[in-house]
C-alpha cells in the first residue's frame, strides 16, 4: 500500500509554472508524492494550433533532474504533457536495481578523498537557467546525504554518502524572457538569500551566455555551493527595517560601446534625478555583439542590506529613442518600488516563500505600503501550505513546518493528519 498522492490543480492562481517548479521542488525534499493535473493550463500557446500549457523543455529539465536525484516514479514526465505524477523513493525503501546507477551526481576525488560532487542539466534551447535553479535549489540546500540500501540478491549493500560541496551546471539562457536573468540571481536573488535569509554561500560563474532574443543562443553558468549539515534548522528571518539607499548598481549589456555609453550616460542622469547623493556602480558593462540583444538592471542596495531591482530586456532592434525608453522604463518603475518603502521587490516576494515555509518559527517579509502579494506570490504560498501544512496570514507571514535536513518529514506529515477514513489515505498505487 502507497500514501494517496496530494492532488494539485494547475489552473490554480496564477496556473502557470511557478506553481509545477514549488511543487516538485517541496515533493522531491519531503518525500510526499503529489499529482499535478492541468499543468500551466492558464498559460496560453505560442501558436494557435498548439495545445495550451503542459510541460516545456526547461520544466521537464527540472523534473527530470529531481525524479533522477530521488530515485522517484513518475508518470507523465514527457515534453507537453498537462498531468505529472511524481513519487520519490522513500528514505526507508530500497533503491531498485535498475535505478541505482541513475544517480545525478559525479564524485570528485582527490586521491582517495571525496572533494566534491558534480553534476549538469542540458538544454537545448535557451531555457530559463534561473528557473532551473529556483526548481532545484531547495533539494540541493536542504536535501542531506543520507545512508541509502540497495538491495542485490539477497545482499543488503550500505552506500554512505558525505555532505561535501556541490557544483551544479545548468545549459540554458542567461538573458531569457519573462524570467529572472542571471545578473538578478547573482545581485539581488543570492545575497538576500545568504545575507538576510541565511542560506550557505552560491558562488556563481557565467560560462556562456544564452539569449531568446536575437538568434536564439544556449549559455551555461556553474553553480557552487555547500549544502546544510544534517540535524540543521533554517531559522526564521524578518524582512523589515530597509533603511535608506545608499548605491546604484548598473549592469548594461548591449551591443556596442556607443550605444552602452549612452544608456549609462541617460541611466546616471534619472537615477541621480531623483536621488542626488546617491552612489552608482557598475558591475556589469559587456557586449552583446548583436543589436537586437539590449539588458539593462538597476539594483538599489541600501542601508541595512537590502536590494530590490528592476531591469528590461528588448527583444528588438535597438536605436536611439529606444535606449530613452528603457532607461526611463527601468529607472521609473524602480523609484515607484522604493516609495512603497518595502524591503524586497515584487520580483523577490515569491522566491522567498518556500524559505518561509521550511523554517523554524515565523518569518516575515515587509514589501512595502499599498503591496499586495502577486499572484505568484500567492500561488507559492498556496503550494506550501498545502504540502507542509503551514498557513500565511494576510501580511505574509507564515510559522514556518521547522524542517530538519535528514528528517523524515512523510512519517511527520503521515502522524500529523487527521485521518476521516483510513482507506482514503492510502491506495494501491503503481506509477510506471
Amino acid at each position: 500500500m502507497a500514501l494517496k498522492p496530494d492532488s494539485l490543480d494547475g489552473r490554480t492562481l496564477e496556473g502557470g509554472g511557478q506553481l509545477l517548479r514549488l511543487a516538485v521542488s517541496l515533493s522531491a525534499l519531503t518525500y510526499l508524492p503529489i499529482h499535478i493535473y492541468d499543468i500551466r493550463a492558464n498559460r496560453a500557446p505560442r501558436k494557435a494550433s498548439q495545445p495550451a500549457g503542459g510541460l516545456k523543455a526547461a520544466h521537464l529539465a527540472a523534473v527530470e533532474w529531481l525524479a533522477r536525484a530521488t530515485h522517484a516514479d513518475t508518470k507523465g514526465m514527457v515534453q507537453g504533457s498537462r498531468k505529472l505524477d511524481f513519487r520519490p523513493l522513500q528514505r526507508r525503501q530500497y533503491i531498485p536495481k535498475d535505478k541505482t546507477q541513475s544517480s545525478v551526481w559525479q564524485e570528485i576525488c582527490d586521491g582517495s578523498k571525496l572533494i566534491r560532487r558534480e553534476t549538469a542539466i542540458q538544454l537545448d534551447s535557451p531555457g530559463s537557467i534561473c528557473l532551473i535553479l529556483q526548481a532545484i535549489l531547495p533539494y540541493l540546500l536542504f536535501h542531506s546525504p543520507e545512508t541509502v540500501k540497495t538491495a542485490e540478491g539477497a545482499a543488503e549493500v550500505d552506500q554512505k554518502v558525505t555532505n561535501v560541496p556541490l557544483r551544479v551546471t545548468i545549459n540554458g539562457g542567461t538573458n531569457v524572457s519573462r524570467s529572472p536573468s542571471v545578473e538578478y540571481i547573482c545581485q539581488v536573488l543570492i545575497p538576500l538569500l545568504v545575507d538576510k535569509v541565511g542560506i550557505p554561500p552560491i558562488t556563481t560563474l557565467v560560462i556562456k551566455r544564452g539569449w531568446s532574443s536575437g538568434r536564439a543562443d544556449v549559455g551555461a553558468v556553474q553553480f557552487d555551493l555547500m549544502p546544510f549539515a544534517s540535524g540543521c534548522k533554517l531559522t526564521e528571518f524578518h524582512f523589515t527595517d530597509r533603511g535608506e539607499v545608499t548605491r546604484m548598481h548598473v549592469s548594461i549589456l548591449a551591443a556596442d560601446a556607443a550605444a552602452r555609453s549612452t544608456l549609462r550616460k541617460k541611466v546616471i542622469e534619472r537615477l541621480l534625478a531623483a536621488r542626488p547623493e546617491v552612489e552608482i556602480l557598475f558591475p556589469v558593462d559587456e557586449d552583446t555583439k548583436n543589436g537586437a540583444r539590449l539588458y539593462l538592471l538597476v539594483v538599489a542596495e541600501t542601508s541595512n542590506g537590502y536590494r530590490l531591482g528592476r531591469d528590461c530586456l528588448w527583444e528588438r532592434k535597438s536605436n536611439s529613442s529606444m535606449l530613452e525608453t528603457v532607461a526611463n522604463a527601468v529607472t521609473k518603475d524602480l523609484e515607484e518600488e522604493l516609495q512603497r518603502g518595502g524591503c524586497v521587490d515584487e520580483f523577490m516576494q515569491d522566491q522567498l516563500v518556500v524559505f518561509q515555509g521550511l523554517a523554524r518559527g515565523k518569518s516575515i517579509v515587509d514589501s512595502g505600503k499599498d503591496m499586495h502579494a502577486t499572484l505568484h506570490t500567492k500561488t507559492a504560498r498556496w503550494v506550501a501550505e498545502r504540502l507542509l501544512n503551514l498557513t500565511f496570514d494576510e501580511s505574509g507571514g507564515c510559522e514556518g513546518c521547522s524542517f530538519e535536513v535528514g528528517e523524515d518529514f512523510l512519517d511527520r506529515k503521515q502522524t500529523e493528519r487527521v485521518v476521516q477514513d483510513p482507506s482514503d489515505e492510502l491506495e494501491d498505487l503503481t506509477i510506471s
